[in-house]
């Protein structure tokens, strides 16, 4: 599949202090990138993002709950957030952002866009292939 989603993820973009929003794959590969973000740095960072949600699963546990389950990662820096979900199978939304970002605004619209994702990456299955019973 070579759809271009960079739609989908510009739309994330619309939080105030959002900067760039990465999909990638479970192994680290880019499988799209917002407008205005490099190439070569949507792939850096890809890659690093597939880093971090295995690490966030490795330490779900941790929360206390036995094996807890990974839904978000959050992390801060001294210039912004990175955010990082899941958003299908095998596939995980990172979203850099401004300090100043509203967190719950970003969360929400983020749930909201890994929907729009898995609307656009589906295929619905087919009830008749046209043959005759």
């Amino acid at each position: 599949m070579n759809t271009d989603l960079s739609w989908v993820l510009n739309d994330v973009l619309e939080v105030r202090g959002a900067r760039h929003a990465v999909l990638v794959s479970g192994d680290g590969l880019l499988l799209q990138r917002s407008d205005g973000i490099e190439r070569g740095e949507a792939e850096t960072n890809a890659a690093a993002m597939s880093s971090m949600q295995s690490l966030s699963r490795a330490v779900a546990g941790f929360v206390g709950l036995g094996r807890g389950m990974w839904k978000q990662t959050l992390m801060e820096y001294d210039g912004g957030w990175i955010f990082l979900i899941a958003a299908g199978q095998g596939a995980y939304l990172a979203v850099s952002a401004a300090v100043d970002v509203d967190m719950e605004s970003m969360s929400i619209r983020m749930q909201k866009t890994v929907a729009a994702l898995s609307r656009a990456m589906g295929v619905a299955p087919r009830s008749n292939n046209g043959v005759s019973v």
